[in-house]
Formats: structure tokens, sequence, C-alpha cells
């Protein structure tokens, strides 16, 4: 695959993950408002959302949405500011790793409830 292709797919990507992006923003933030207006207590919060499959899928979009989002643009980042020191890949493959990884255990820990 040539760079220009790759570049290419890349941008559509991320434009892309940032539209999943915005839509779970505003929905979290709905989410936020209502439960500060109804008083709710984070217990309450998670008492809600403890094995609620619809709560799990919906986070585990906005991760995976994040997942794909932000390495890309960390990536674009670190190669326009200090593009000889090779280290754009193995820290935006890090950081997509620690988003997957760090997002899923927390997705996981809210719909169990802590107990894996």
């Amino acid at each position: 695959m040539s760079q220009a292709v790759l570049q290419a797919k890349l941008w559509y990507a991320q434009r892309i993950s940032a539209m999943v992006l915005g839509v779970c923003v505003a929905i979290h933030l709905i989410m936020i408002f209502y439960a500060i207006r109804g008083g709710l207590t984070a217990q309450e919060i998670l008492g809600r959302t403890q094995g609620n499959l619809g709560f799990a899928i919906f986070y585990e979009i906005f991760v995976l949405a994040c997942f794909v989002h932000a390495p890309i643009g960390v990536a674009n980042i670190l190669q326009e500011t200090i593009p000889q020191v090779g280290m754009t890949k193995p820290i935006s493959w890090l950081l997509a790793l620690l988003i997957l990884v760090i997002g899923t255990t927390a997705v996981i820990g809210v719909y169990t409830g802590g107990a894996i």
C-alpha cells in the first residue's frame, strides 16, 4: 500500500471515529446532567449501570472510537514535531493498547461491579 493511500485511510478513520466520539460525548454528557439533576449518588449510578448490557455496549463503542482516534492524532503530532526520532509508531501503538486495555477494563468493571 502506498504512503498516500495509507494516509488517506488514516484520515478517514480519524474523521469517522471523531463523528462517533462526538455522538458518544453528547450522550454521555446528557446522562451526567440527568443523573446530577436527579441527585443520584455514584453508588446509585453504578447500581443502575451494573449488569446493564446497553450501557456496556455504549461505553465499549466509546472506548473503541478513542482507540482509533487518539493514536492517529498523536502520531501526526509527533511526526510533525519530532520527525527524526522514529518513535512515532511505537508511542502510537502503546497509546492505542493502553486505551483499549484500560477502557475495556473500566467497562467490564462497571458492568460486573468489579467482580471479574
